[in-house]
């Protein structure tokens, strides 16, 4: 009797006990103050860290805007700021940022899902610890590689032959976007195949016991329970686009250009802020306060995105037991 009392579960700790349990084993290991407490340093290096580039911005921002109104800022599509006459109508980079975007999805997105599809339900275990690591080697290839691989492999070994000289100018959006698309492609899928990967196995075969195929399992049951985590992988890849520099820089040209043509010589906003970074631009001018008006612009942008697509996360986030 003795015994089955000695082995007889502890009751669940909860609320105020649970938490005063807590704070005597925190008391009893002092290693665990000096984990608590680089912690809670490395979120305080964050914040302010995050808090001094917003402050920045904002600064600098309203400085551009004391010379620039608004109304010509958001309703001018010409942008020319470091010419005279100046124009800041910043559409012309908006576009440009957003064909490169939309250019760099339609292609990555197809081949990225497709790739974790089959690696989620058609590789053997084998292949699939081979061709990951491989695929996942493309993220590491540095940016700068891949701008000139786009301008003198992409654009004059490929585009060119195929579409011709006259149509195909050196620089342009299609040729930024292809290698862009192969360099988001890993993360794409990676990401993609390990949210297919931690599906429940129980799914799976409750469909296969119902009749479906394999391709319907992937694509009706494993793509729709792993939604959540492909929405994340996408969210990833539209932030590495929108935030690369060195490839639209070299391979898109830095001609502003309000159009969606892949076949036109494009600037995205990180272009124009490298051209500004890099050139002449006095320090407290309405060319150089204009770099931190483009910023402001593309921080509001992705923060509006992220903010969407955690929303579209939650939304279809499912949970297992």
């Amino acid at each position: 009797m003795a015994q089955l009392q000695a082995q007889r579960p502890r009751p669940a700790l909860h609320g105020a006990e649970l938490e005063a349990q807590m704070r005597r084993s925190f008391l009893r290991h002092p290693g665990e103050k000096v984990i608590i407490a680089s912690l809670w340093l490395c979120g305080t290096i964050s914040l302010v860290t995050t808090l001094l580039i917003i402050e920045t911005l904002f600064v600098e921002t309203v400085d551009f805007f004391r010379e620039v109104s608004l109304s010509e800022f958001f309703l001018a599509s010409d942008w020319q700021p470091l010419f005279e006459p100046q124009t800041f109508g910043i559409w012309e980079l908006v576009a440009g940022t957003l064909n490169v975007l939309l250019w760099s999805l339609a292609i990555a997105l197809p081949l990225g899902l497709a790739a974790a599809i089959y690696l989620s339900e058609y590789a053997h275990p084998r292949t699939r610890s081979l061709l990951k690591p491989v695929l996942e080697a493309l993220a590491g290839v540095p940016t700068v590689v891949y701008a000139f691989f786009a301008l003198t492999v992409v654009t004059e070994d490929v585009l060119r032959p195929l579409l011709g000289d006259d149509r195909v100018p050196i620089f342009n959006a299609l040729s930024a976007s292809i290698v862009m698309a192969i360099m988001i492609l890993p993360t794409i899928a990676s990401v993609s195949e390990d949210a297919m990967s931690n599906v429940p196995r129980e799914l799976r075969e409750a469909a296969y016991g119902l009749g479906s195929t394999r391709l319907e399992v992937a694509t009706r049951v494993v793509f729709p329970a792993a939604l959540s985590g492909i929405i994340a992988a996408v969210l990833l890849a539209i932030a590495r686009v929108i935030g690369e520099t060195m490839i639209v820089a070299i391979a898109a040209g830095s001609t502003p250009n309000l159009t969606m043509s892949p076949l036109a010589s494009v600037q995205t906003m990180t272009g124009y802020m490298l051209q500004v970074g890099l050139g002449d631009a006095a320090r407290g001018t309405v060319d150089y306060t204009s770099l931190f008006a483009v910023a402001s612009t593309l921080f509001v942008f992705t923060f509006f995105t992220n903010v969407a697509a955690t929303m579209i996360i939650n939304r279809f986030r499912e949970a297992y037991e």
